[in-house]
């Protein structure tokens, strides 16, 4: 099964993931049985390097990929497994996972159970009225539940779901953001918004009722992209976000951004980087695993 923030989240069958894990949580985990989400991908939508790019963060890319933003949520004492965001990065994310059984169904061209999509009505019939993907719901391949938007739905007896609309680039689709409720922790997933102060809940609300959260942190700065006003591109600045939740990471919340632009300057693991963590936040990175 499949969660897109625009908007879909998709079921996906034996699938276990491991890329390289994050030390301490995942020694933790490994072999535990416990769910968790595994972070898949942490790059905005046009990847890392992006076309044309030459910079010398680009050209390091080139030789350490990192992944578009993405999420799995693994059961491993069920085998149940599902994926948050298709990105452009599938095939290499997919690549990443370890778990003999996946590998043995994927030689045999049926690596994942079932196909349901779970999406706002927007988004299905979006999906459903437009090439590639109307010849996949034609032929049967993907469904669309009905589910609730802004409401519990139980996607497995495991795993709760609330899908929660967020203001981000309506032109085809609507976008929400997810929180995930496990066997015992939860997770806030919004990786793309407009503004915080767009948004009809309280971003400290919000990071409040979570074990953890994984936000948006696309741009560092507004200088990031000469010529383009940061209001053409519109995200959250990391220091506002940062701003907004200082009093949170003091009390404890844990922060983790994610859907770094290939312009941001924490992707060096400089000075920037470093102000986040001196902070209380975090910076996600492909291969962390957070408890559910």
């Amino acid at each position: 099964m499949s969660l897109s923030r625009r908007d879909f989240l998709t079921a996906l069958g034996a699938v276990a993931l491991a890329p390289r894990p994050t030390r301490l949580l995942a020694s933790r985990l490994k072999g535990s049985g416990e769910p968790y989400a595994l972070v898949l991908g942490t790059i905005q939508d046009g990847g890392i390097p992006q076309v044309g790019c030459y910079t010398p963060r680009c050209e390091r890319a080139r030789r350490d990929p990192r992944n578009v933003a993405s999420l799995a949520l693994v059961h491993p004492d069920q085998r149940r497994y599902y994926l948050v965001d298709a990105t452009p990065d599938i095939a290499r994310q997919l690549d990443l996972i370890e778990d003999a059984d996946f590998r043995r169904r994927a030689a045999d061209r049926r690596p994942f159970d079932g196909t349901p999509v779970y999406c706002t009505p927007v988004m299905a019939e979006y999906l459903s009225t437009n090439g590639p993907w109307s010849l996949l719901v034609e032929e049967g391949r993907i469904y669309f539940p009905e589910v609730p938007v802004g409401e519990w739905f139980k996607v497995d007896e495991w795993l709760s779901v609330r899908m929660i609309r967020v203001p981000h680039r309506p032109e085809f689709s609507d976008t929400v953001g997810f929180v995930f409720r496990g066997t015992g922790s939860s997770l806030l997933y919004v990786p793309d918004i407009d503004r915080w102060e767009a948004w009809k809940h309280s971003l400290v609300g919000m990071v409040g009722e979570v074990d953890a959260a994984l936000l948006d942190g696309s741009f560092y700065a507004a200088s990031e992209v000469p010529g383009r006003a940061i209001e053409d591109i519109p995200h959250p600045l990391v220091p506002h976000t940062m701003d907004l939740l200082e009093e949170s990471a003091r009390a404890g919340a844990r922060v983790i951004f994610t859907h770094f632009n290939n312009t941001n300057p924490v992707l060096d693991e400089g000075v920037e980087a470093a102000e986040v963590r001196r902070r209380g936040f975090e910076l996600a990175r492909e291969g962390m695993r957070l408890r559910l």
